[in-house]
């Protein structure tokens, strides 16, 4: 079958989210043909360049989300569009402004009545079937006519007081954000041989990705699958907190709040990687019976060697490895080290405990917390010298994989005794994992998916309690015996949950079903015009390469599979390419 692979931010370039997952996963799923439809963030992503690609990717369509071209038509103008056009975008807009007005109070859409979900469906798809008519409504989404068409709303009779309080810079900051949001409705991927040749279109995330899924749903009744290892709406929840403006956070709130749970009414099926992402989906208005949880998958083979040599661990060391960002909590992790010190100051012997902390910092923040923590840890921790003439060493160390003492991650890993995770924010746990693979016992603050992640398998505190990690912590160190057990069973526990290939046999799995279920109802005509019903039957689907009917060899006097061993199918399809 051919898949439409719908990505935000991502595959196939270099650098973005999923990008492993999705290259594992098409690797992995080399029986399949798949159609890329990526979505960049920034120039700098698309200037990175791509990952080499196998050679089941037969097309790479690519368009951005960090700029558009400017449409030549800006409605109210008269130059590009007509009068029935200006006013079918004018009643959509309005209609889809007056949606947001009316859940501005932004609650997910759950709770919402089923009139108001009808209501911003038939706005969204309004624009979506106005936009493929016209080429595209960049301008029209920028135009005057629609901040005119939001003040309307905020300012109509029953609007919430945040929305009619609204100024004109609130006003003209949520047309721009919705002109962004949108822009995947002036795509030219809505065509017979675009997203409307596919057999399934898998979302790799929610937002953006997610909705051009969902106009190919609409246009050509392709089957959808949404997998989300981290929700976008959440994303969107947190960033609308930095607004200034109650009014822009209510409607930005409200809109994303509607478009997840459109996104996740239309869709087929929904894969959360979390129990912690499934429970926002299903207060988003998620049906339960759509949802299966498939874990990432990690590839295990690097940390093969490591997870069978529980010996190399150095008994005094703990270990921290991630992004170095305030969310993480370094320096709860920091001060719970001191207190391990101090615990351990009684044991026979005098160990010698060392913490590193390996990563790069995020961004300019993280550098800047990289500093702060740097700091801390020195005032913290005075140089310790063996003598008098000795130099004195910091027993926390700060280091970036590639190092000399951290070429790998694997080599990290091996090194803890301990493997620690300090964060106050965390979706799916990817370094507890890691750490799980190379058998090591992890002390985790409760947050995300960690518990869910590590079952029974290390030790859990409480988020921002220096005290209880430090507890936690010493306790392992203390215990070697512990520590093997508890290490052992993580590494069983991800080797049979989290591994690449039980993510891509679950997929290949609902992509079968899917499939089977939800098939995409095709019209193939002959030379004449005249729909041919059986013009794509079911066998149709079989793996392989389609050619000419010269090439149908089939044996007289017997089926083809009495002739000889078996052959790759070489079936005849129109040369509409309507079959996969």
């Amino acid at each position: 079958m051919r898949i439409g692979l719908l990505t935000e931010g991502g595959y196939p370039y270099v650098s973005g989210d999923a990008r492993l997952w999705c290259d594992r996963l098409v690797r992995g799923l080399a029986q399949h043909e798949f159609d890329v439809y990526a979505l960049s963030r920034s120039k700098r992503q698309e200037d990175e360049g791509r990952i080499p690609l196998p050679s089941q990717v037969v097309r790479v369509r690519t368009a951005p989300l960090w700029t558009a071209e400017e449409d030549r038509a800006v409605v109210g103008d008269g130059r590009a569009y007509g009068r029935r056009a200006r006013r079918r975008f004018a009643e959509c807009y309005g209609e889809l402004a007056g949606v947001l007005c009316a859940g501005a109070s932004g609650e997910a859409s759950a709770e919402a009545p089923a009139a108001e979900a009808d209501r911003f469906a038939n706005a969204l798809y309004g624009l979506a079937e106005l936009a493929r008519e016209e080429g595209g409504l960049v301008g029209a989404l920028r135009s005057e006519a629609a901040v005119r068409a939001l003040e309307r709303a905020c300012r109509a009779p029953g609007a919430p007081r945040t929305a009619h309080e609204a100024r004109v810079p609130d006003l003209l900051a949520v047309a721009a954000h919705l002109e962004r949001a949108l822009r995947p409705l002036s795509l030219d991927w809505y065509e017979d041989d675009g997203l409307g040749s596919v057999d399934l279109c898998h979302a790799a995330s929610g937002g953006a990705a997610a909705l051009t899924g969902l106009l190919a749903r609409h246009f050509f009744g392709v089957p959808l699958l949404v997998t989300e290892y981290g929700v976008q709406l959440r994303s969107h929840y947190l960033a609308a907190a930095t607004e200034s403006s109650p009014a822009v956070r209510s409607l930005l709130a409200a809109f994303h709040g509607r478009l997840a749970a459109e996104i996740y009414r239309q869709a087929d099926c929904i894969t959360p990687g979390n129990a912690h992402a499934r429970r926002w989906q299903e207060r988003c208005g998620a049906d339960r019976t759509k949802l299966r949880t498939v874990y990432p998958g990690m590839d295990a083979r690097p940390f093969a060697e490591v997870g069978e040599s529980p010996e190399l661990a150095e008994p005094d060391t703990l270990v921290w490895v991630g992004r170095v960002e305030p969310t993480k909590d370094l320096v709860s992790l920091l001060h719970a080290f001191a207190e391990v010190r101090e615990l351990r100051k009684g044991e026979p012997g005098a160990p010698r405990t060392r913490l590193r902390i390996v990563g790069d910092p995020s961004g300019a923040e993280g550098a800047d917390y990289l500093t702060h923590c740097r700091v801390l840890a020195a005032q913290l921790f005075p140089d310790e010298a063996e003598g008098p003439h000795a130099v004195g060493d910091n027993p926390v160390s700060f280091e970036e994989i590639g190092g000399p003492d951290a070429p790998t991650l694997a080599d990290v890993y091996a090194s803890g005794a301990v493997i620690v995770l300090s964060s106050v924010v965390e979706g799916f746990p990817i370094g507890l994992v890691e750490a799980m693979l190379c058998g090591r016992a992890t002390v985790s603050t409760d947050v995300g998916a960690v518990v869910e992640v590590i079952g029974g398998t290390g030790l859990v505190v409480p988020p921002r309690n220096p005290r209880a990690l430090a507890e936690a912590c010493g306790a392992l160190l203390c215990d070697p015996e512990r520590r093997e057990r508890l290490g052992a069973a993580a590494r069983a526990r991800a080797l049979e949950l989290f591994t690449v290939e039980q993510n891509v046999a679950a997929f290949h799995g609902i992509y079968l079903e899917l499939v089977s279920r939800c098939p995409v109802p095709r019209v193939v005509l002959d030379d004449s015009g005249e729909p041919q019903p059986f013009a794509v039957p079911a066998e149709a689907r079989v793996p392989g390469r389609w050619t000419d009917a010269a090439t149908r060899v089939v044996a007289r006097g017997g089926p083809s599979w009495a002739a000889g061993p078996p052959v790759r199918a070489t079936l005849s399809v129109p040369a509409t390419g309507a079959a996969r």
